[in-house]
This record gives structure tokens, sequence and C-alpha cells, in this order.
């Protein structure tokens, strides 16, 4: 029985961190893209 819990905890542990970047990567992404959008803007020529 504290195998199985020891592995749920385990389980939920490691879920958590990866939602937590799985966000962070997220939003790098979307930084990027704003960026890349922005000098878009800045650089059209018509």
């Amino acid at each position: 029985m504290k195998l199985i819990a020891a592995f749920l905890s385990l389980f939920f542990i490691l879920g958590l961190t990866a939602c937590n970047t799985i966000e962070g990567a997220g939003r790098d992404v979307e930084a990027a893209g704003g960026a890349v959008e922005e000098s878009a803007r800045e650089n059209k020529n018509y």
C-alpha cells in the first residue's frame, strides 16, 4: 500500500511540474512570435 501511495504522489508531482514547464514554454513562444510580428510591422515597405 505504501508503494502505491508513493508512486501516485510521485506521478502527481511530476505531472504538476510538467504543466508548469509547458506553460513557460508557451509563454516563450508567444513572446518570440510577438517580437517577430512587431519587427514585420516596422519593416513593411507598403
